[in-house]
């Protein structure tokens, strides 16, 4: 937004001054007898109208000058304190089970997980989101990155992993090593890992001891959840991780529960913005300052030169 003003619009009040001098100070000049005096005093007038000009414009220019006239932008810059996020997915075939929203009961568990994962992405407007899917096997399904439209396509597109070749049991550990490796390049203030998982970790080739150490080791607050019947998933396993991960360790029983455990993990990883208002003042004053001094220049020139 931009706007015009005069910093010391007080100095308009000069104006006045020059009028009531140029109307009551008299200019004393000598007395000169000419012959003919009614056709000079024709021929001085029509050149006064220019004289006139070129002096009361200068004195104009030159007030407005000095009222300095400023044009003033502004903006706001927001500083944000994003956040790297990396969603973990379990895709394993006991995700396919039904039952788990009571409103869809014809829904399997993976798909709400991809539906609330969809919503979850869509409030992270601040953070770069990655998302990592696995069985016997994980892969990297997205990058980090700010793209929310490839995100949700990347989020629908998931499948199980029997259907994609990837397996049907559970790396729960394989996968949060290849969530860190993610983040490992990141430069990002905070770092987060989500897991979610419905099952015991049966499939991985990392150790539990070495993958708490590494947990551990790194910047990087993580926060599980286990989803379904209590006795599907290993709790203690999972609180354990996330305290090694100085995150928070979640249970959901149904799709309700889920959709609130992903609420409060995005209240409590919310981006700080900081919006600053910022004022920028351009001064235009070098413009009339400079035609009054060209205009003032002239008219001495005209008067004492060429004789007007």
């Amino acid at each position: 937004m931009s706007q015009f003003s005069f910093e010391y619009p007080w100095a308009f009040a000069f104006l006045v001054l020059f009028y009531l001098c140029w109307r009551y100070c008299k200019e004393k000049t000598e007395a000169i007898f000419f012959p003919h005096i009614e056709q000079l005093m024709v021929q001085q007038k029509q050149k006064s109208h220019l004289l006139g000009w070129l002096k009361w414009g200068g004195i104009v220019l030159a007030v407005v000058a000095l009222a300095s006239p400023v044009l003033t932008h502004h903006y706001k810059k927001s500083q944000r304190d994003g956040r790297d996020i990396v969603l973990v997915l379990d895709a394993s075939d006991s995700m396919a089970q039904y039952g788990f929203d009571v409103k869809h009961l014809y829904k399997s568990k993976f798909e709400v997980v991809k539906e609330v994962v969809d919503d979850f992405i869509s409030r992270r407007k601040d953070d770069r989101i990655g998302m990592v899917t696995f069985a016997d096997i994980s892969y990297i399904a997205s990058p980090l990155t700010f793209e929310r439209a490839f995100l949700h396509k990347i989020a629908k597109m998931q499948r199980l992993g029997s259907q994609i070749g990837i397996g049907k049991r559970t790396a729960i550990n394989d996968a949060i090593v290849q969530a860190y490796a993610l983040l490992s390049k990141s430069h990002a203030k905070s770092k987060v890992v989500i897991l979610l998982t419905d099952g015991m970790d049966n499939m991985s080739k990392v150790s539990f001891e070495a993958l708490q150490k590494m947990v551990k080791a790194q910047k990087v607050k993580l926060y599980t959840i286990g989803i379904g019947d209590a006795n599907s998933y290993d709790g203690a396993y999972l609180k354990a991780l996330a305290k090694a991960g100085g995150g928070r360790a979640y249970g959901a029983k149904n799709a309700t529960m889920l959709r609130e455990i992903y609420e409060q993990i995005d209240a409590l990883e919310r981006s700080k913005i900081e919006a600053k208002q910022i004022v920028e003042h351009t001064y235009l004053f070098v413009y009339p300052l400079f035609l009054a001094i060209l205009m003032l220049l002239l008219f001495i020139y005209l008067r004492h030169h060429k004789g007007v």
